[in-house]
């Protein structure tokens, strides 16, 4: 019976999980877990919540409704720093980011010394899915970030809608992030004070499209406002790299051309966020699932780059420091490729 079992399990081609896996890593999976869950269901559910409580319930509404008013008070936060420290610390620290880096595991390496007294912009690549490795290291300090840089303080950039969605703008405020608008870049990295690291994942959403294991496809030829910005207020730009990112998750594909990358690109317009086709695993099995694969994550820090401060840089200006930034971008992923990947003689970073 046991033997007809195992040949069913081989014949349906699911892996299961065994069932003496320690406790420990069974909650880093549901970490992990409910890392990807909750991006995908939290704007839907906040949205539904927001409504349900709105027409059916008769109380609670009135609540609701200050809700709202505060929000729009208090729509200009993501672009003026986020939430201060002291509302943040809770949540970057708190035992579900513990379990979650430790699941692949994640890890952060630093290169050289920053600045406390400077801001910074960091440029992360790549997007990857979710950018799993730039957000355990700068949206939580599970990985150690203030260790390695005293006196700076990272702020995760992300879409501007996130902050819009009531309910689930309050998680994602919780980390300290902020929008990754012009408004807010400026003001992160040019408005008084010192020791900001705002955290910009250049190529977006569109870069997840491109996102298949063993392979760096990024986005950048194309991304130049972020140099604009930084040579306006004098702002050094740091690389950043994480390697093994592209290999948590495959997706089904989608070329150039085909129907389903036009419905994908069709709603990443609408919505900010591209509708990846995820393939990763399962709570208590391995074959299938929106689990991210148990997979190593090194991010990787590098040195920063020196910006002159031109309040109205040319476009000749901005070709040029972009172009020094390619470079640098370029020489940190060939150094560290032999650390932190396999068979990293076929592994070859390519911008797009």
């Amino acid at each position: 019976m046991i033997e007809d079992m195992k040949a069913k399990m081989q014949l349906l081609g699911v892996k299961f999980a065994p069932l003496n896996i320690p406790l420990e890593r069974r909650l880093q999976t549901l970490a992990a877990a409910a890392w990807i869950i909750i991006p995908i269901l939290g704007s839907i559910t906040g949205l539904v919540v927001t409504i349900y409580l709105l027409l059916f319930t008769q109380k609670i509404r009135y609540f609701v409704l200050i809700y709202l008013i505060w929000i729009y008070y208090d729509r200009d936060t993501c672009n003026r720093g986020g939430r201060g420290e002291k509302y943040t610390t809770w949540m970057r620290n708190c035992a579900w980011w513990r379990y979650f880096c430790a699941y692949f595991p994640l890890k952060l390496v630093k290169t050289a010394d920053l600045d406390p007294s400077r801001n910074y912009l960091f440029c992360s690549f790549p997007h990857g899915i979710l950018s799993t490795g730039a957000f355990g290291a700068f949206a939580t300090d599970c990985l150690g970030f203030k260790d390695l840089f005293p006196g700076l303080e990272p702020r995760m950039l992300t879409l501007d809608q996130h902050f819009k969605i009531p309910f689930f703008r309050e998680f994602v405020y919780s980390f300290g992030a902020c929008s990754a608008s012009a408004e807010s870049i400026d003001y992160l990295t040019g408005a008084p004070g010192t020791g900001r690291a705002a955290v910009l994942v250049v190529g977006g959403a569109s870069e997840s499209l491109r996102c298949k294991p063993g392979t760096y496809r990024i986005i950048l030829t194309r991304r130049k406002g972020f140099v604009r910005i930084a040579l306006k207020n004098g702002t050094p730009l740091v690389p950043v790299f994480s390697f093994g990112e592209t290999d948590l998750y495959d997706q089904f594909d989608s070329p150039e051309g085909s129907w389903l990358r036009k419905v994908q690109e069709s709603l990443k317009k609408l919505t900010g966020v591209a509708p990846v086709l995820l393939i990763g695993r399962g709570l208590f099995q391995y074959s299938f699932g929106v689990v991210p694969l148990r997979k190593p994550v090194t991010v990787v820090v590098g040195s920063p780059i020196e910006l002159p401060k031109i309040s109205e840089p040319t476009k000749e200006q901005v070709n040029e420091y972009h172009a020094k930034f390619a470079e640098n971008l370029i020489k940190l992923f060939e150094e560290y490729k032999y650390k932190y990947l396999e068979n990293p003689e076929k592994v070859s970073l390519v911008i797009e």
